[in-house]
């Protein structure tokens, strides 16, 4: 682990959310925020980051052989427990507290963190909802996806279906290029606007589990640098597993916890508390 002492860096005070952008996050499923954090703060745990994902990534094969799941990104769990300084990021307050004002809960607790690195020619991220892999008896979560740098277009930033929370149809499909087929007609269907926009440095997006969304491939030369950090309500209770996908996170994520009780395991600790 690295031990150089952390510069002062905030990632622990308040970001003001106003009672019109928690509407419009309730209504539109997800939102996007300007400035959350200083381009110092994404640059020390940025560089901290990308480390682990080299150090833990055990993807070796070419894009060319991988399932499209596999080219739309790396994908690294829970770097929290494998590094003080990325453990340091992921239970700062500033994120959390955002959270839980979103969710309009007394608190959130971690889900897990998992860091989503889309390489250079990387290809798209079918569309899909994340609840759909975990055992969570309500809707009450959200993803903070958090940018290490500026994203353009080309680079394959996350994009929404505005509204589709409340969709049912599709809830049931991992990501494929069949959720993607099928996903892709119903959100036409049902006509809902889409929001493909780039995100600026220090901007972050949080996104309710059951939110559709999507990215395109990276076509620029260097790779897209995301960290992601799902919060979940303070109490939020185990549901009984839905799926394989739900088991597996039940044992990697929740472990101990038993259904229908608050899920307070070690790997799961409250970040934010009103009280």
């Amino acid at each position: 682990m690295t031990t150089a002492a952390a510069p002062a860096l905030d990632i622990d005070s308040e970001y003001k959310i106003s009672p019109e952008q928690v509407a419009r996050f309730q209504k539109d499923g997800y939102i996007k925020l300007k400035d959350v954090l200083s381009p110092d703060v994404l640059d020390y745990y940025g560089k901290e980051i990308t480390r682990m994902v080299l150090l833990l990534n055990k993807q070796d094969k070419p894009l060319e052989q991988r399932t499209t799941y596999g080219k739309a990104f790396l994908q690294i769990m829970n770097l929290w427990r494998q590094s003080k300084i990325v453990r340091e990021f992921v239970l700062g307050q500033r994120l959390a507290r955002i959270a839980g004002d979103l969710l309009q809960t007394q608190g959130v607790r971690m889900y897990h963190d998992q860091a989503l690195y889309k390489e250079a020619g990387g290809g798209y991220t079918p569309w899909h909802v994340d609840q759909f892999y975990w055992p969570l008896a309500t809707e009450k979560t959200v993803t903070a996806w958090i940018p290490l740098h500026a994203v353009p277009l080309e680079n394959g930033p996350l994009m929404f279906s505005v509204g589709s929370q409340r969709i049912k149809i599709g809830r049931d499909l991992e990501i494929s290029d069949a959720s993607e087929k099928k996903i892709d007609e119903q959100l036409k269907l049902s006509n809902l606007p889409v929001d493909e926009t780039p995100f600026d440095l220090g901007e972050v997006s949080f996104h309710l589990g059951y939110t559709f969304h999507r990215a395109g491939p990276n076509k620029l030369p260097l790779a897209r640098e995301v960290m992601t950090i799902i919060y979940m309500d303070r109490d939020m209770r185990l549901a009984e597993p839905k799926n394989q996908n739900q088991k597996n996170d039940w044992d990697n994520w929740c472990p101990g916890a038993k259904v229908g009780e608050i899920i307070d395991s070690p790997l799961n600790p409250v970040i934010y508390s009103r009280s």
